[in-house]
């Protein structure tokens, strides 16, 4: 089974010719591509007789895309679609953009991803919202004909609305805590007045009897006018609608989804749960929410983004937290420690992949698409670029949402005087910006990429920003570490069309930039670190310096730790915490020995040492010794003075004896700490059984 491409230059807009469907056959392996100039109208023929075989079709058209969609109905050929129009065939270097539309085109026709495992809501339209009596009353009436809506005002005071007929539950608090997701938020409040809202049938009895007018229409007492006379309590009479010792209570209950019109929302992470919505004052959003939420009725799924493999998670051991990266750069809290291994609630998780972009391991690894993947589609767009004679690319990593809708602008704003995108910058749009790490950042480097450029738009929480500057300055480390000169990663944070143009077209030119003479020819494993190594390697390989070893920003994910020889007793806490088995002991003797090629830089040995005698070194050794055990301390072995069997070290019976001379279990009998365990025993008993009367 073959590809066909459908190319077109769009009423003859861009520089497209039978020269231009030539080049790019080349490239991509054609046996020939046609250019088109009015495809979607006077030769929609040629796409019909395309769509009718069995071949694979690419269009290279997304301005049509529903027009094309509905013309291939009844095709079995799977339709894919590329926009190349705004991000090539427009602009001020378009007539030299084959290499990149060819590079466009050869990314499209890449097969579809396996599909991942998914995560299920269910969803009964149980609805609750959150607000003043003014904000939530009025969308509470206008949802009630369509959902089981609930209402928790959280001030009923300066406000006109009214109590009316009970159409829905309504109820009032403050204090309000919400857990959960869509289909199962847990909501908590207090209820903060003497007057309950779901209880009261808004006879008016107790507004006629407050001598104080604390009472009004809004059926809640102003509790600044009350004087505890509590006529109103007695006039509720059996219906008990009213109880002062009621207030500070505690109140729960379960719903699906969740309108929260608070000035301040009462949930504040970055990416919020699946089914909260909080639209604030504005609008037009709680119009655009309201729709939403009318349609978010029945089962629905999303990818599970992540795989987590918890032997190689270096969270904690024996209480003492070494890693916590991934918890730390979570924008949604989906992310909580779970004894020495940590826990990912899917139903929260929103798929940015920021925590397998900073996990150091590869316990956390991303899915959608997962590394191989993603590498194939980089690997593929820049071996292709070269083929097609192009020069000098930039990889601009942009996610599909806001990212792709800023490269849109720019391209059209080329129609309007704009420079347009550079013929050298290729985009690849990803689920979410923090996704990739310096794993496929230094893997694009290997594969002949001139530089990679991180887009950012108002999408992304400042977590992730922090986060992946750090793993820039990392990557950058290593590849000026390896005497490649410039700047080769940048993060681009815009929010403008025209800002945007403007970072790209000053993006360091060829020259300013260093990378390896030839392009490597590995893929991508699902396995971090055996990525890291593949691209390190094939970097070392062409590399303009030979260094042994290169500095490494503090969070690098190499390096290695010294021991201070003076403070260490060989007691081996380090060794038990290390979780990728840098550190090791030996069963012969008392030593302390290190694999540098399996440190990941956690910190648990550093956290778990009594002596405080272990500091981290970030680096990246080149050596084969990082390969093999080195001794990083030892000592002769203490032997019992009973039974000569070794037990311990020198310095740490010495130690022992120091902390220990005063105890009461030893006090007089300083010889047990020089005796192994067993022999202790022995002389405990003995000693019992001397003072024992006869």
């Amino acid at each position: 089974m073959s590809t066909q491409f459908k190319v077109c230059s769009c009423n003859k807009t861009m520089p497209l010719d039978t020269t231009s469907g030539e080049a790019l056959a080349r490239a991509l392996g054609a046996q020939s591509i046609q250019v088109h100039d009015m495809l979607c109208r006077r030769e929609v023929g040629s796409y019909m007789e395309a769509v009718k075989g069995v071949d694979d079709v690419v269009v290279a058209c997304t301005q049509e895309r529903a027009l094309f969609s509905e013309l291939a109905q009844q095709s079995v050929a799977p339709i894919r679609f590329v926009n190349i129009r705004e991000q090539a065939g427009w602009g001020k270097e378009s007539a030299s953009a084959i290499p990149k539309i060819a590079a466009l085109l050869a990314v499209a026709a890449l097969p579809v991803p396996e599909p991942v495992p998914t995560v299920s809501y269910q969803s009964h339209g149980n609805l609750l919202i959150i607000g003043t009596a003014g904000q939530a009353l009025p969308w509470a009436s206008r949802l009630a004909g369509q959902m089981d809506v609930n209402v928790l005002l959280t001030d009923t005071q300066n406000s006109d609305e009214r109590l009316a007929e009970r159409n829905f539950p309504v109820f009032s608090g403050t204090h309000i805590r919400i857990a959960g997701w869509l289909g199962e938020f847990k909501v908590n409040w207090q209820q903060s007045n003497p007057i309950d809202l779901e209880t009261c049938t808004r006879c008016n009895a107790c507004v006629e009897v407050c001598p104080e007018n604390a009472i009004d229409f809004n059926y809640q007492i102003d509790l600044t006018k009350c004087k505890s006379h509590r006529d109103c309590v007695k006039a509720c009479g059996v219906i008990g609608a009213i109880d002062f010792d009621r207030m500070a209570r505690d109140r729960k209950a379960e719903f699906d989804l969740i309108l929260d019109l608070s000035a301040q929302p009462v949930l504040t992470m970055h990416q919020l749960p699946q089914g909260y919505f909080a639209p604030g004052q504005d609008l037009d959003k709680q119009f655009a929410i309201s729709l939403q939420l009318t349609q978010m009725i029945g089962e629905f799924e999303k990818p599970k983004f992540f795989v987590y493999k918890d032997k190689l998670c270096a969270h904690s051991r024996s209480g003492k937290t070494g890693c916590s990266a991934c918890i730390d750069v979570c924008s949604a809290a989906a992310i909580t420690p779970a004894g020495d291994k940590i826990q990912v609630n899917p139903n929260l998780c929103a798929g940015c992949g920021a925590c397998t972009t900073v996990c150091p391991t590869g316990a956390m690894s991303y899915t959608y698409m997962r590394a191989p993947d993603t590498g194939l589609h980089i690997k593929t767009m820049l071996s292709t670029y070269a083929k097609a004679g192009g020069k000098a690319a930039v990889l601009l990593l942009h996610s599909k949402e806001a990212g792709a809708a800023l490269l849109q602008r720019v391209g059209q704003n080329a129609k309007a005087g704009g420079r347009g995108l550079p013929a050298r910058v290729l985009p690849l749009a990803l689920h979410h910006t923090a996704s990739t790490g310096i794993d496929l950042w230094l893997t694009a480097i290997a594969y002949g990429a001139n530089a990679v450029a991180i887009m950012l738009t108002d999408e992304e929480a400042p977590e992730y920003r922090q986060a992946l500057q750090q793993q820039i300055d990392i990557a950058q480390a290593i590849l000026n570490g390896f005497g490649y000169g410039g700047q080769h990663f940048h993060l681009i944070d815009v929010r403008s069309a025209a800002s945007l143009e403007t970072a790209l077209h000053a993006l360091p030119s060829a020259s300013a930039v260093q990378i390896p003479a030839s392009a490597a020819s590995y893929n991508v494993a699902q396995d971090k670190r055996v990525t890291l190594d593949f691209a390190i390697d094939h970097l070392q390989k062409n590399a303009p310096l030979e260094p042994q070893q290169i500095a490494l920003p503090a969070g690098a994910p190499y390096g290695a730790v010294t021991i201070n020889k003076d403070a260490c007793t060989l007691c081996m806490s380090c060794v038990g915490a290390c979780p990728s088995s840098a550190l090791m002991d030996n069963a012969n003797s008392p030593q302390v020995r290190f694999i540098e090629r399996n440190c990941v830089q956690c910190g648990l040995c550093e956290q778990t040492c009594p002596e405080n005698a272990i500091q981290l070194i970030p680096r990246l050794s080149l050596l084969e010794s990082t390969k093999q055990a080195t001794v990083l301390n030892e000592a002769q072995p203490y032997h019992c003075i009973r039974c000569q069997k070794p037990f311990a070290t020198g310095q740490m019976i010495e130690n022992m004896l120091a902390k220990l001379a005063t105890h009461g279990a030893f006090s007089g009998h300083l010889d047990r700490i020089k005796m192994c365990s067993d022999c202790r025993v022995i002389d405990m008993m003995k000693t019992s059984e001397l003072q024992r009367p006869h």
